[in-house]
């Protein structure tokens, strides 16, 4: 079961690269684009099944023992072989048990019933099973009305998994549920993806941590605290590296740093091409720079890079278009990079309790809850409003087309949990 700790081939400097005399990327090329050009970055590991919960399996898991590992009895009862006719049926009770983990060792005769608990492995003789309730014990005897079929109240062996099958694919986030399925076919331990290491640092002289002083013209830093948290609970290993002034050099050195200590690195703020956008002018003087404007509201800029080898996600500074770029394009590359596989969120078609017009051109994100089983929408779609992904449990994505929505239409629903929150 152990791997060899081997690393995926690194990036290439121009996977981010649009093909020539591209202006604007609608929403779905550009994730295309990422889909196509991103590849693993994690490597593997072997853990013990009690590590596992919340990792990425990095091969196919292959049953070692079989799910019932023999045929058993699934109710506290009486067993005998073969089915009963109609009617009333009396059979002599055989002296002795089968439990579970304590198994009856001999041969049922013939003709004869034993007592069986929940569990217990089929003793010889007996291949069918009548629930306690429905008997009645005398004088060393058991009496039930038939007819019952053979086979009745039991478990086959390897009925829910055989020793050789595939039980789980390369790629699964491992549940608590998945662990309940490996340790019941005999796995220990699993060979999974080391955990992605995810670098988060604001860039601005605008910004203070929360709980300083705050002067003319700054703004608590709200970006970094958000995406750590959405990154841990994700499911990857969040890296915090502060906040950066608008300094190129002190940019550089942190870029440096979260190069060394991370496989991605995601930014807010500078991502755009104005003088103290930093993030952009540095991945461009590195000759890994691509700026996408990807037609969708909010957050139309976005910076694709390289730094060191290391891919950078450049969001914008808005924390609402932080967001929302981090959970439809950063969420699914980042589970590809850490061996999960591109992840399509799950989405709901619900009536709308509100109106919206629409004009052509650019994919839409409104911040939603679902209430009542309709769709409500955060009543100003300004992007400066954080309160509004706060009262939010969820996105409403509108297509690239016009649309008019009137209450009752049906729109497209993403619950958070969908990517993982």
């Amino acid at each position: 079961m152990t791997k060899p700790d081997i690393a995926p081939p690194p990036l290439r400097n121009d996977c981010f690269a649009l093909p020539a005399g591209v202006n604007w990327t609608p929403v779905e090329d550009a994730l295309s684009l990422l889909r196509d050009r991103l590849t693993v970055v994690a490597g593997v590991e072997t853990v013990p099944l009690a590590q596992a919960t919340g990792r990425i399996l990095a091969q196919e898991v292959i049953a070692q023992r079989s799910n019932p590992p023999q045929p058993n009895t699934a109710v506290d009862g009486y067993g005998f072989a073969g089915a009963a006719p109609d009617g009333p049926q009396v059979m002599p009770l055989h002296p002795g048990r089968a439990a579970a983990g304590i198994p009856f060792d001999g041969l049922v005769p013939a003709g004869h019933a034993l007592r069986v608990l929940t569990g217990a492995a089929l003793p010889a003789g007996v291949d069918t099973v009548i629930l306690e309730e429905d008997v009645t014990v005398q004088d060393g005897h058991i009496a039930f009305h038939g007819p019952l079929k053979r086979g009745a109240n039991t478990r086959k062996a390897g009925e829910d998994v055989a020793e050789g099958d595939a039980v789980l694919p390369a790629g699964r986030r491992l549940t608590p549920a998945d662990l309940a399925l490996l340790s019941a076919t005999g796995l220990a331990e699993v060979p999974v993806r080391k955990v992605l290491r995810v670098a988060v640092l604001s860039t601005g002289d605008e910004l203070v941590e929360p709980g300083e002083s705050a002067g003319p013209g700054q703004i608590y830093d709200a970006n970094r605290p958000m995406l750590l948290s959405l990154l841990e609970r994700m499911g990857f290993e969040a890296v915090d590296m502060d906040r950066v002034p608008d300094d190129r050099e002190a940019l550089r050195t942190c870029l440096n740093q979260a190069a060394e200590r991370t496989d991605v690195i995601l930014t807010s703020g500078g991502a755009s091409a104005g003088d103290e956008d930093h993030v952009s002018a540095l991945l461009r003087q590195a000759g890994a720079m691509q700026e996408w404007r990807i037609a969708l509201k909010p957050g139309r800029p976005l910076a694709l890079g390289m730094w060191d080898g290391t891919p950078v996600f450049g969001l914008p500074g808005n924390p609402v278009a932080a967001l929302v770029c981090t959970l439809i394009f950063a969420r699914p590359a980042l589970g590809l990079m850490a061996g999960e596989g591109w992840l399509e969120p799950q989405g709901f078609d619900l009536p709308a309790a509100f109106e919206k017009r629409k004009k052509p051109g650019r994919r839409e994100y409104l911040r939603a809850r679902m209430r009542d089983g309709r769709v409500e929408v955060f009543a100003s779609e300004g992007s400066g409003r954080i309160s509004g992904l706060s009262w939010a449990e969820g996105l409403v994505e509108i297509e690239d087309g016009a649309r008019h929505i009137q209450p009752g239409d049906l729109v497209r629903f993403i619950p958070y949990g969908s990517f993982g929150l």
